[in-house]
C-alpha cells in the first residue's frame, strides 16, 4: 500500500518556496545517481510560481529531460497552455533554460488521439522500462479528486493499455498520462494549497478512499509519495 509523508507550511504563498526546494533536492539526487533525470511536471498557478523559483536554482539543468504530465488541447501560445506557461517560467530565465523540453505536440493538423500517440512515442524514445519511468513526476490535486487529466466519472481514469490518453475535463479535450505510468515513476509528489482542496486532500490521504470518486488514489508508486500541502488544504486531515 502506498503510503504518504505530508509536509505542511502555514501559508499558501510559501508552498512554492517548498515545492523548488522539494524538487531541486530531487533533481540533485537523481542526477547523482545517473547521467540523466526524466521529470514530468504539472500546471497551475502554485507550480508556476515553483517554476519561476526553480529556474535560478543552480542545477545542471542541461542533464534534465522535461515533460508534461497532461495538458489541454489548445495551441501552445494559449493561456491555458501548459507548455506556455512551463516556456514563461521554468525555461524562462538562466540556468532553467538549459533543461530539455518535451511539450505535447498539439498543431491545428493533427487530432488528440494523434498528438496522444506521438508523445506515447516520444516517451518510450527518451524513458527506460516497461512501463517507462520518470524519476520524478510532480502532481496537482483537483477539489473533484482528479490529478494530471484524469477525471472522475471519465474514460480516462480506466485506461491501462496506454502511456499517454485523451479525455475530458472541465469542458476541455485534454491529453495526459495515464495512472500505470504515473504509478511507476520513481517518485511522485503531489504540491495541494487552499481551502478548496481540503476535501479532495483528506480522501486522499484516507486508504480506504475510492479511486472512482477520487483518481489521484490511482498513483501507486512503490515509493513513497511527497505530499506538499498549506493548512488550508491540510484543515480536515
Amino acid at each position: 500500500m502506498t503510503t504518504y509523508n505530508v509536509f505542511r507550511t502555514s501559508e499558501e504563498k510559501d508552498l512554492a518556496t517548498l515545492a523548488k526546494e522539494t524538487i531541486a533536492s530531487q533533481i540533485k539526487l537523481i542526477l547523482e545517481q545517473k547521467e540523466r533525470a526524466q521529470i514530468a511536471l504539472s500546471g497551475g498557478k502554485t507550480p508556476s510560481e515553483a517554476y519561476q523559483l526553480l529556474s535560478r536554482e543552480p542545477l545542471s539543468w542541461d542533464r534534465v529531460d522535461i515533460f508534461l504530465g497532461d495538458e489541454r488541447w489548445v495551441e501552445p501560445n494559449n493561456e491555458l497552455s501548459n507548455v506556455r506557461m512551463i516556456r514563461s517560467t521554468l525555461l524562462g530565465s538562466e540556468p532553467g533554460d538549459k533543461g530539455r523540453f518535451y511539450p505535447i505536440p498539439i498543431s491545428q493538423s493533427s487530432t488528440p488521439d494523434e498528438s496522444a500517440f506521438a508523445y506515447e512515442n516520444l516517451i518510450k524514445e527518451i524513458c527506460h522500462g516497461n512501463p517507462p519511468v520518470f524519476d520524478l513526476v510532480l502532481l496537482g490535486l483537483g477539489s473533484d479528486g482528479h490529478t494530471a487529466s484524469l477525471f472522475p466519472g471519465t474514460d480516462s481514469v480506466q485506461q491501462t493499455n496506454r502511456l499517454v490518453t485523451v479525455g475530458i475535463g472541465n469542458g476541455l479535450e485534454r491529453i495526459s498520462l495515464t495512472a500505470p505510468v504515473l504509478s511507476a515513476s520513481r517518485k511522485v509528489i503531489f504540491l495541494v494549497g487552499g481551502e478548496s482542496k481540503q476535501v479532495a486532500l483528506k480522501r486522499l490521504l484516507d486508504p480506504s478512499e475510492s479511486s472512482e470518486r477520487t483518481p489521484a488514489r490511482l498513483v501507486q508508486p512503490l515509493s513513497e509519495v511527497i505530499v506538499l500541502a498549506d493548512d488550508a488544504a491540510l484543515e480536515l486531515y
